[in-house]
């Protein structure tokens, strides 16, 4: 996954301007008729630790790596999904043990991340980096790689039959302080369709529900300390990305707790969390900065091109 990036200075937002600062309280309208106020989740936000997904206080969690460090958390450079992780169906688990065991030969299976490719839920959560744009009528989530934009319409149902896309069709409500984010439709038949850095598939039948929520520091701590257990903590500036988070912040944090459900891949439910600090970038500003994701041609598997997006014809 550690590869050579470039990095582009993205132009600034003109709403950035007049963003509020993180925590505050914004008045928007919630339902067709009534206001209340709801708090501010937009700004930078940032986690340094990766793949990222941090496994749930209790209950079925995500697939994790069998590869470990010396310090007992998961290997970075090596992913070995558990293919043994009871949520695995049969046919799931074999998947995930095939991706397992290229990686053991020593070279890196091709994932959406490392081919470019958009990458579907929850697999996009492993950002280090993300930008939440609160309107009245949408949330606009930005992540740090690769250009990737999540439009999320408030206060709207799914359409009756669902256009099949790739981040799904996203709608959005508030529930008191947590704003909840249903996410179905999302793109299968399509180039490295996982949900995770193991390989793990998806069906048609994917199901995604996201609960933002703005914690002090007390209560996200055990947040913090189970992703200290599982995840490898690539350093204040996330390895090679250019949003930085500090780790001695005490003020307000964002934790994201998702649930997944496919009847086709999953025996049960599962969920997981990610709790994110204030980002800021090299000079200690919280402007946004593009990572702009390296298109090699060379492949990661012996006698194989990498699957690049491209275009048929020239643009112009």
């Amino acid at each position: 996954m550690y590869r050579r990036r470039d990095f582009v200075l993205l132009v600034t937002l003109t709403a950035a301007a007049t963003m509020p600062v993180l925590g505050q309280t914004v008045v928007a309208t919630v339902g067709p008729a009534s206001a209340a106020s709801i708090p501010d989740f937009s700004g930078l936000w940032a986690h340094p630790s990766y793949p990222g997904f941090e496994p749930p206080a209790s209950g079925p969690g995500p697939v994790t790596n069998r590869s470990r460090t010396n310090n007992g958390v998961s290997n970075g450079r090596q992913f070995v999904g558990d293919y043994t992780n009871p949520i695995l169906k049969p046919q799931a688990a074999e998947v995930v043990k095939k991706y397992g065991e290229i990686s053991l030969t020593g070279v890196t299976y091709p994932t959406p991340s490392t081919e470019c490719w958009p990458n579907p839920l929850p697999y996009i959560f492993w950002n280090l980096g993300i930008q939440m744009l609160q309107q009245q009528d949408k949330i606009t989530i930005l992540y740090e790689e690769d250009h990737e934009i999540r439009r999320v319409r408030m206060n709207e149902p799914h359409p009756p039959q669902v256009t099949p896309s790739w981040y799904g069709d996203s709608v959005a409500h508030y529930e008191g302080d947590t704003l909840v984010i249903d996410t179905v439709g999302i793109k299968t038949g399509r180039p490295f369709a996982m949900v995770d850095m193991f390989g793990t598939p998806y069906s048609e039948a994917l199901h995604v529900v996201e609960r933002y929520r703005l914690l002090d520091y007390e209560a996200a701590k055990e947040g913090l300390e189970r992703d200290a257990k599982e995840n490898l903590n690539i350093g204040r500036g996330g390895g090679d990305s250019p949003l930085r988070s500090d780790p001695n912040y005490r003020g307000k944090h964002l934790q994201l707790e998702f649930t997944v459900e496919d009847e086709g891949v999953f025996t049960t439910p599962w969920s997981a969390t990610i709790t994110y600090r204030p980002g800021f970038n090299a000079l200690g500003r919280a402007e946004w900065i593009e990572v702009v994701c390296a298109e090699n041609t060379s492949g990661f598997i012996a006698a194989t091109g990498a699957a690049v997006p491209t275009a048929n014809k020239p643009d112009f």
